[in-house]
């Protein structure tokens, strides 16, 4: 569904991605781990198309998008929680949720589609009336999947979703994303840096380092060599 062929971004003289390869199959879920800096967020925003890139291409179903805005990958199926959530603190719950469909077709598919939201994340029905800055940091996070899947994507690029959040709210947004996959055969392409949460969200991984991919795998099958030479601190 989604191949990255070669991707480059540069900052000016500085480049964040160096010649990185990777696909993504439906229904899959890939990992893509590295300490701070390597380039995992700078990759998410250019396969969503936040950054230009200044080499490669992206495809999605065979098509190149490398050239196509935010917006249009939007309609082709691509979904994009960004790292620090970034929802709306002044807007409610449910009008967080509505934006995320603006560009949807009318009405009963927002009505519908919120209602699904409901069901997969009960917790933001309490609050629906509430404005999405006095939510909990796990919560908000839960908000973010929730408006970022209102627009029934095919893949979801996920920036590191625990960050910030305590152990037992990490354990139920995984369950509710597994959930999620298995209901709908969504995608996922995800940048963690937990990575007891990455394997057990991913099934396959790789590993970036200085902006290139140094290991790649089954999430099973990844090793404490690797995790002690690439991963930690």
């Amino acid at each position: 569904m989604l191949e990255l062929d070669s991707l480059r971004v540069s900052y000016g003289k500085s480049r964040a991605v160096n010649g990185v390869s990777l696909k993504l199959g439906n229904g899959e879920r890939l990992a893509v781990l590295g300490r701070n800096g390597v380039g995992k967020t700078t990759l998410l925003k250019c396969v969503m198309g936040l950054l230009p890139p200044s080499g490669g291409r992206i495809l999605l179903d065979g098509r190149e998008i490398s050239a196509l805005p935010p917006h249009e990958r939007c309609r082709l199926g691509m979904a994009y929680v960004p790292q620090g959530r970034e929802i709306l603190p002044g807007l409610t719950v449910l009008e967080n949720l509505q934006l995320g469909s603006l560009g949807c077709a009318g009405a009963k598919f927002t009505a519908a589609r919120t209602e699904r939201m409901l069901g997969w994340f009960p917790i933001l029905r309490e609050h629906l009336n509430r404005p999405g800055g006095l939510l909990s940091g796990g919560q908000q996070q839960q908000l973010a999947v929730a408006r970022a899947l209102m627009t029934s994507p095919k893949i979801l690029l996920l920036d590191e979703p625990t960050e910030g959040i305590q152990p037992s709210v990490v354990e139920e947004i995984g369950s509710i994303l597994k959930r999620v996959s298995a209901e709908t055969g969504l995608s996922f392409l995800l940048v963690e840096q937990n990575l007891g949460f990455a394997r057990a969200m991913a099934e396959r991984y790789v590993i970036l380092e200085k902006g290139a991919v140094v290991s790649r795998g089954k999430t099973d099958d990844l090793g404490q060599d690797e995790v002690k030479k690439y991963l930690s601190v």
